[in-house]
């Protein structure tokens, strides 16, 4: 047995069932020792962005560790982005990358680069494996690093000779790692954050991944101590629909954030960080909290939230609600803006299907639209990096077993459009909304706060996706994807409907029109 077929082995008796590969020379030792391990889903992707984000989506969903498979260090590069995203999500995503046997790197071979540096910059473990029989051992201690209540981003380095060079014993039996400890808050940390939340203008803030149950604690406490409840702007994983609390959300655009929390003197966090500003701004703060607001985090140290909620609404006393009932939504018909849209997949999602938003500006109204649909998971672009979209619906679709719609902004889905190719491979149930605006409208808001939007020169040329024009649905066709393009809300309505109930994946074009950012 090599070191290869040991890190496959340690693996798989360690539940991770699936890894997102974009291979090359150094990992050919372990693609080969998948051949050996049939209940290991080998998942081919063609860019590692693809990978790390479809990891990243498969951890949400299906909370335990995937794995990538990267090629050196500039595989990992490619898929830092979404490891960022991973890394805001505190997910268990595990990174194994090949690395040049040592003899030849010692050398500084073309493809030699700082790979520890590389991985050490995503924050979590990097394990380099010292020889073959060190293999299940520190595959084990990155899976570790995986595995704490919050998640964590690990790699682990496998040098090719490490992978190719045999054991010298064959392990009785796998290492196996250690259960995640799931600690409660302290209880005078409890007593003090229900006192807060009664005394004066407080609000409950959640974040990180969050069910049904989780959010029906949050909103009994709330409720008892006359206290707000808000979750960040861009949660993990969030409960959503008919009967689900659904929490005020925070607002994206930093001058109405600090409107909306004007009036908080005591905010406890739960999940979440204090809510600070995605971008800074000459004459706005950075923290969106008023300057003397007192904020106690219940969650910190590696409390399990959910964990910590439950506490809380004990101590509260207070009677769990579910959440309100709402009336089906209606189909909408006539034009096509991001109300109809939001409307229209409101009115047609499939109940206990997966949402990822990456809509960026067209998805205004997606949150408050499908509070009224069927019961789902919404996931959202944490790490604020875009290009999640696409990778994170093919990872929460192999995750989940569910249904997934995945709404994605045209620039956005450019980042990552190779996700198309492995949603047909794999044959999976998601259909991609490509929300077609062609152009960069997040970055023309961002323009006019310098003064007006010239129609012609630079600032208009770096945020026009018009010229040309992108064909999202040959493009789709061109990865396998069955696509269309639709030209009214009923046709989307009939559109959406059509590929919930035909097999594997689909792209529908949505047109929409660029937002009036003046001239």
């Amino acid at each position: 047995m090599n070191g290869a077929e040991a890190l496959v082995g340690t693996l798989g008796a360690n539940g991770v069932d699936t890894v997102f590969a974009n291979a090359g020379t150094s990992e050919m030792h372990v693609v080969a020792a998948l051949d050996g391990a049939p209940a290991m889903r080998p998942v081919l992707c063609l860019f590692e962005g693809v990978a790390t984000g479809a990891a990243d989506g498969y951890a949400r969903v299906a909370g335990r560790p995937a794995a990538t498979l990267l090629h050196l260090g500039p595989g990992l590069a490619n898929g830092w982005a979404n490891l960022h995203n991973a890394r805001r999500a505190h997910v268990p995503v595990l990174n194994v990358v090949g690395a040049h046997p040592r003899a030849h790197d010692r050398l500084d071979p073309p493809l030699a680069s700082r790979l520890a540096e590389l991985a050490g910059s995503l924050g979590g473990t990097v394990t380099t494996a010292s020889s073959a029989d060190d293999v299940p051992t520190s595959a084990v201690g990155a899976l570790a690093g995986t595995r704490g209540v919050r998640g964590g981003i690990a790699t682990l380095v496998l040098p090719a000779d490490v992978a190719w060079s045999d054991l010298s014993a064959t392990p009785p039996s796998w290492p196996l790692a250690p259960a995640p400890s799931r600690p409660r808050p302290p209880a005078a940390t409890v007593e003090e954050a229900w006192r807060w939340l009664r005394d004066g203008r407080a609000a409950l803030v959640l974040g990180g991944s969050l069910g049904t149950e989780a959010l029906a604690d949050a909103s009994s406490v709330a409720a008892a101590a006359g206290a707000r409840l808000l979750v960040e702007t861009f949660p993990a994983v969030l409960a959503h629909g008919a009967g689900v609390v659904s929490p005020e959300r925070v607002i994206y655009l930093s001058e109405f954030a600090i409107a909306q929390l004007a009036d908080l003197e005591r905010v406890v966090l739960v999940g979440a960080a204090a809510p600070v500003g995605f971008f800074a701004y000459p004459g706005l703060p950075s923290r969106l909290l008023p300057p003397d607001c007192r904020i106690l985090d219940l969650a910190e140290d590696g409390v399990d939230p959910a964990a910590a909620l439950a506490d809380l609404a004990r101590a509260s006393d207070a009677v769990r609600q579910p959440g309100p009932d709402a009336d089906p939504v209606t189909a909408p018909d006539g034009d096509l803006n991001p109300a109809s849209l939001a409307a229209a997949v409101a009115a047609t999602l499939s109940e206990d299907a997966v949402v990822v938003d990456e809509a960026n500006t067209a998805g205004l109204h997606l949150y408050s639209a499908l509070a009224a649909a069927p019961p789902h998971r919404l996931l959202t672009l944490t790490g604020g990096a875009i290009g999640f979209g696409l990778p994170a619906a093919l990872g929460a679709a192999l995750g989940s077993g569910a249904r997934v719609t995945a709404l994605v902004a045209d620039g956005a889905a450019m980042y990552t459009v190779q996700a198309l190719w492995s949603l047909a491979r794999e044959g999976l149930d998601v259909t991609v909304v490509v929300l077609a605006n062609h152009a960069y409208d997040i970055l023309r808001l961002e323009r006019t706060r310098l003064g007006p939007l010239p129609n012609a020169g630079a600032s208009h040329a770096l945020t026009d996706l018009s010229a040309p024009t992108i064909d999202h649905v040959a493009l789709a066709r061109g990865y396998g994807v069955a696509a269309r393009r639709v030209t009214d809300a009923t046709d989307l309505v009939g559109a959406l409907r059509d590929a919930a109930h035909e097999p594997g994946p689909h792209l529908i074009e949505v047109p929409l029109p660029a937002m009036a950012f003046g001239t």
